[in-house]
């Protein structure tokens, strides 16, 4: 059984005007089987944060094109995207460059 995981998960770039304008969460993952990944992650934050249109930050499984993710300050295509396996006092940022013009 994993324990609890406590994270900062941050949106910016205005992919927080999905969160209720919340730019920062301290969150709290619960015990689960398996431990706790970033797919699993953004299934939490569709079903525990996201407040609008899922279809402008989640596409599948995924966060959708557009949504930079960094977990500690490194882009999580270094870190194993979905895979990775997160840690107590992780930091996962998501940034929005999706822009209107």
């Amino acid at each position: 059984m994993a324990a609890p995981v406590s994270l900062l998960v941050e949106f910016g770039g205005g992919a927080e005007l999905l969160f209720d304008g919340i730019k920062k969460h301290q969150v709290t993952l619960p015990c689960q089987q398996e431990p706790w990944d970033i797919r699993n992650l953004l299934k939490w934050i569709k079903q525990n944060l996201l407040k609008e249109r899922p279809e402008l930050f989640i596409q599948g499984d995924t966060v959708r094109p557009g949504i930079l993710v960094l977990i500690n300050d490194a882009d999580w295509e270094l870190m194993g995207e979905l895979d990775y396996k997160l840690q107590d006092q992780d930091n996962v940022v998501f940034i929005s460059t999706l822009h209107g013009g």
